[in-house]
């Protein structure tokens, strides 16, 4: 029998050849040349490649055999990840390689701000000996502001807490008692600007946190102040970032991630460039030998399971392995009440209980607890999320997850409900199901309220007491925003009490407008969802 066949598409460590092992037909090939790669792709099982290689609908549509796209790294914007699944190719990357070289990276931007060391560099490198003119900063009992207390914020903070630096940080999502367990103390997002002498962010580019630190927290800052961006670009509005840094709101700024990659000669982030106190990297995050060699051994290694027919924990689109055919379907639909209850909870989760109702109950539904930590925690922390390393994610913030299930479901023939106690002593569940011949997946419950709502790309969720004219009062402003509504559900438990009004919409809402409609109706809860595809 013929080895299977993996392709390598771009030049990756020899620790990588030597993790997929003897039992593959290794071939060579350059990514960057289509008509060669296309070739190449013909008798492909599985393509290795990094950032270089455009894995698209027209590069798949080569492949008939394929069945596992890998990227040795972190990101996947050369992977059309829509395409692979319609295709049933699994992708898989190496979510946790360049943590520590991230972090790394920041508190080297971190130094080079504080003690000028990139402007000394030049200048002693044209002749010139001006030891006066950069003068620095001690990082010794100053304050590093982190925005996101994930992964690599937690790592910037034990690095700095050696510099004996006070540590605070904003993090909607992380409890009191993580954060105390760190060393670290909590602040609200106003609170920090204000108290920080460095400010780093470190989390994932969402439509709520793109251009969250703007005009409004720069004018806030201690003139002496300055900013970090080592993760995504965009987080830092910077228009705004430009004329803080030019009219000296703030002392400076390091950026390794910009809007446009790279800059583009006449754009803002391009302006940046040329300014004495800004200090900037070309996205060199993930760029050392030892995340790369990382990157490339464990997606060797996630290689070897799919190709193997196993569990494939760093799949981002399918999990792949030995899982029933019964079950697979449902692991879209949980990672998407993932994201529902994440955008739903107004406080940090504690505990989640993943429950398993109906038939589903006589099978190993294992994968499903980790369809919903990934489903949790994928818009809410920086570094990409896999099925192995969200289990650590719920660790790390103190979260205890159980499965439970059993046989009962009265209305339809599978349940399934993720129910979490938070820490302001609330709880939340959410919960869906799959109906009818295509297996359409369904929100058909909120709390005590039931609906039956197929789960779209954008919703939007309100909580308010019960009364006449308050669809009319949401309908207009819509409307007169250009906001169509596609669909909607509405849900009470008894007449004045408290309403649940569920809208499935053709465009995301802006923030201004979800202010203005939560107080003309006045709402105790407005939330707008953005499902995440896989």
């Amino acid at each position: 029998m013929p080895k299977p066949v993996v392709l390598i598409a771009e030049v990756l460590s020899p620790a990588t050849i030597d993790a997929l092992g003897p039992d593959f037909d290794v071939r060579n090939v350059d990514g960057t040349d289509r008509e060669a790669l296309f070739a190449a792709l013909a008798e492909a099982d599985a393509v290795l490649v990094r950032s270089a290689t455009q894995i698209d609908a027209e590069a798949l549509s080569h492949a008939p055999q394929l069945k596992v796209v890998a990227r040795a790294g972190v990101g996947l914007d050369n992977v059309d990840i829509k395409a692979a699944t319609t295709a049933g190719v699994m992708v898989v990357n190496a979510p946790t390689s360049n943590i520590i070289s991230a972090a790394e990276l920041t508190v080297g931007h971190i130094l080079s701000l504080a003690r000028r060391i990139p402007a000394a560099h030049g200048s002693l490198a044209a002749g010139q000996w001006k030891r006066s003119s950069f003068t620095g900063a001690e990082l010794f009992e100053k304050t590093v502001g982190i925005v996101g207390l994930g992964r690599i914020g937690a790592l910037v903070a034990a690095r700095l807490q050696a510099f004996d630096m006070r540590v605070v940080a904003y993090d909607p999502y992380v409890t009191s008692a993580r954060a105390q367990q760190l060393g670290v103390q909590l602040l609200s997002l106003d609170e920090l600007v204000t108290e920080s002498d460095f400010l780093t962010i470190h989390m994932p580019k969402t439509p709520e946190t793109t251009g969250m630190i703007g005009a409004e927290q720069f004018k806030a800052m201690k003139p002496t102040a300055f900013v970090v961006n080592v993760a995504r670009g965009g987080l830092i509005d910077e228009a705004s970032l430009h004329e803080a840094l030019v009219s000296g709101e703030i002392a400076g700024a390091g950026l390794d991630v910009f809007t446009s990659e790279p800059p583009v000669e006449g754009g803002t982030a391009h302006a940046l460039l040329s300014l004495p106190n800004v200090v900037v990297t070309p996205h060199l995050g993930a760029s050392t030998e030892e995340a790369q060699e990382k990157a490339g051994v464990s997606v060797a290694r996630s290689v070897r399971l799919a190709l193997g027919g196993d569990l494939v924990p760093d799949a981002v689109n399918v999990a792949g392995g030995i899982i029933d055919p019964y079950v697979r379907p449902g692991i879209p639909l949980v990672e998407k009440l993932g994201q529902i209850f994440a955008a739903l909870a107004q406080s940090p989760l504690t505990s989640l209980d993943v429950e398993v109702h109906g038939e589903l109950n006589n099978y190993d539904v294992s994968v499903l607890k980790l369809a919903a930590l990934k489903g949790f925690f994928t818009n809410i922390v920086s570094e990409s999320v896999s099925y192995v390393n969200a289990p650590l994610l719920a660790e790390q913030r103190g979260i205890a997850v159980r499965l439970v299930q059993d046989d009962i479901s009265e209305e339809f023939r599978n349940v399934i409900t993720l129910r979490g106690a938070l820490s302001d002593g609330s709880q939340l569940s959410v919960s869906g199901t799959l109906t009818g011949p295509k297996q359409i997946a369904k929100l058909v419950g909120i709390n005590e309220h039931a609906v039956e709502l197929p789960i779209e790309k954008h919703h939007v969720v309100m909580l308010y007491t019960d009364r006449p004219g308050i669809v009319a009062v949401y309908g207009q402003k819509f409307g007169e925003a250009g906001i169509n509504i596609a669909g909607m559900q509405i849900a009470r438990a008894a007449a004045g009490a408290q309403a649940l009004s569920i809208l499935t919409l053709d465009s995301p809402v802006s923030e201004a407008l979800i202010d203005e409609v939560g107080a003309a109706i006045e709402a105790d809860l407005f939330r707008q969802i953005e499902i995440t595809e896989a």
